[in-house]
């Protein structure tokens, strides 16, 4: 496939994306639940996220919801990040946001084969790491579900997560 062609499917992969996102709409709080609140002063783009989490002996991500306005491109991070997520261990949430970061670093490059297989439709972000004022909207939700899984307590500062 051309890089043209490669780049016209990623834009319409954000496009749908961002026009039927998969878990918006913010859902009551559980038990072991945590929401954040995160803006990007650059642009105006903001987020609240709720993660809830399923611990029966090892937290699994029940469920993320969000409500947010701003840019196709975080919108539809968003919605691929829950895609990703969702029914996750926090030890595979770490590595999909780590290796989503790796992406969002590649400058537009991309990854190897492996890491895109793992990252799915986020591979479509590849051509916006190219520009270093749209990574901050390509990341707003990644930086919420951090700060929302700390807020559980299943998770602390300092973890591979808090990069997010």
């Amino acid at each position: 496939m051309s890089i043209d062609a490669m780049e016209q499917l990623y834009q319409q992969v954000i496009l749908d994306h961002a026009r039927e996102p998969h878990g918006r709409g913010l859902q009551p709080l559980g038990l072991l639940a945590g929401e954040s609140h995160q803006i990007n002063p650059t642009c105006g783009d903001e987020v609240t996220l709720r993660v809830e989490l399923d611990d029966a002996g090892r937290p699994v991500v029940r469920d993320v919801s969000w409500d947010g306005q701003g840019c196709s491109i975080s919108q539809a991070s968003l919605s691929v990040l829950h895609d990703l997520v969702v029914g996750a261990d926090l030890d595979e949430v770490d590595r999909l946001a780590g290796t989503f970061r790796a992406l969002m670093n590649a400058r537009g490059l991309g990854l190897d084969d492996d890491a895109e297989e793992l990252l799915g439709d986020a591979t479509a972000f590849t051509g916006v790491a190219k520009y270093p004022a749209r990574i901050k909207c390509a990341l707003l939700g990644w930086a919420a579900l951090t700060d929302a899984l700390i807020k559980t307590g299943a998770t602390s500062p300092g973890t591979p997560q808090e990069d997010a």
